[in-house]
């Protein structure tokens, strides 16, 4: 290995090095910039201003807010570093808010996150770095990196309660390369212990639980504001095509839901499927709602398809299990998954994302938008 190469992997001294830090001011994004500017790399911080919130709080758990925008200056000023603030949120609500309306409105479950990294965050960012001749950009996602032979592949984190890859399964090729994940190796408490020995002032901040723009995890009141159109009475339907109840709109409501449903059978019953075109829900018995074929579109690959001919794993939702899986590709943009065992709950909106295993552990290969 060239003894140049600094721990980025990059052939170039860490203080000939410019790095951009992707700074949403909580303690990851905030540690990392701590660690690059500790191993002597020239760092420049910069912070998204997604939305417009009215009702900031000092202790929101939403990422991106008004008081994440003052830490992040505060962690830049004591770490002596550049700092910039970017508006986006007219890019943000076009790109992230408008997509995710949309979406429920059709009956799917949305993941707005894989479209805020696809968008403004790798997209925007990566451009923006360029612009400013960085090196990398950085950031605290929870997805380990190697580089090696100046090609970047990137695996699930060491910490897998906090692994962030299936959220990154749209990264194209020329950002994977460009991008550096330096939290990946380590777990969520030595952050925490290498921010308090930075002392920085966010090393005991809760970390955001909610989607940014939507309060409380209230999505319903998301898509009010936006459509209040959209709460139309429709039926419910058991799998036989009985009217059965009566929904105060199909928005309420995601695959594989038990609660809520609010009619009452000799079994339990599941959100099966959503008709949003005849605004109906079906459901079903719990044996109904377990799938073993999925059909998928716009999928992005970070691997040759060739890679993709034998047995790999997939994760259909953030939280899911790794599945075992055969993945067929049509054409272009498209492909079939045949899971070996069948799983509940998977629902049209989120992401099915490739892993295969090697030697550094499971590996991203790419991914796609569950179509049906």
């Amino acid at each position: 290995m060239n003894k140049n190469i600094n721990s980025l992997g990059i052939d170039k001294k860490p203080s000939d090095t410019t790095v951009v830090v992707a700074m949403s001011g909580g303690v990851d994004s905030s540690t990392v910039a701590g660690i690059m500017k500790k191993e002597g790399y020239k760092v420049i911080g910069i912070t998204l201003k997604l939305y417009n919130d009215g009702k900031e709080v000092a202790n929101s758990k939403q990422c991106c807010s008004g008081q994440d925008i003052m830490d992040a200056k505060r962690v830049a000023h004591k770490l002596n570093i550049d700092h910039k603030i970017l508006y986006y949120q007219d890019k943000f609500k076009q790109g992230v808010i408008d997509n995710f309306v949309e979406s429920y409105l059709k009956g799917e479950t949305p993941i707005p996150c894989v479209q805020c990294n696809q968008t403004v965050k790798f997209k925007d960012l990566f451009e923006v770095s360029k612009e400013l001749k960085a090196d990398a950009l950085v950031t605290g996602h929870y997805v380990k990196s190697i580089t090696e032979n100046n090609t970047t592949n990137m695996y699930r984190a060491i910490d897998e309660n906090r692994d962030q890859s299936y959220f990154l399964f749209n990264t194209t090729r020329e950002q994977l390369d460009y991008l550096r994940f330096p939290l990946g190796g380590i777990l969520k408490d030595k952050t925490r212990e290498i921010a308090k020995n930075l002392d920085l002032n966010v090393a005991d901040k809760p970390d955001s639980q909610d989607i940014c723009f939507v309060p409380n995890g209230d999505y319903a009141s998301v898509i009010q504001k936006f459509r209040p159109d959209s709460f139309k009475k429709g039926n419910i339907k058991n799998i036989d095509g009985e009217v059965i109840g009566v929904h105060d709109g199909i928005i309420n409501f995601t695959i594989g839901q038990r609660k809520g449903i609010k009619v009452s059978d000799k079994e339990p019953l599941y959100v099966v499927k959503i008709n949003s075109d005849k605004n109906e829900i079906i459901v079903g018995t719990k044996e109904k709602i377990g799938k073993k074929k999925i059909n998928l579109k716009n999928i992005n690959l970070l691997t040759n398809r060739i890679d993709l001919d034998k047995n790999i794993f997939v994760k259909v939702r953030s939280t899911g299990n790794l599945l075992e899986a055969k993945v067929d590709l049509d054409g272009e943009n498209n492909a079939k998954v045949n899971l070996i065992n069948p799983e509940d709950g998977i629902s049209p909106g989120q992401a099915c994302v490739f892993y295969s295993k090697d030697n550094h552990g499971d590996k991203l290969l790419g991914g796609g938008w569950i179509a049906s």
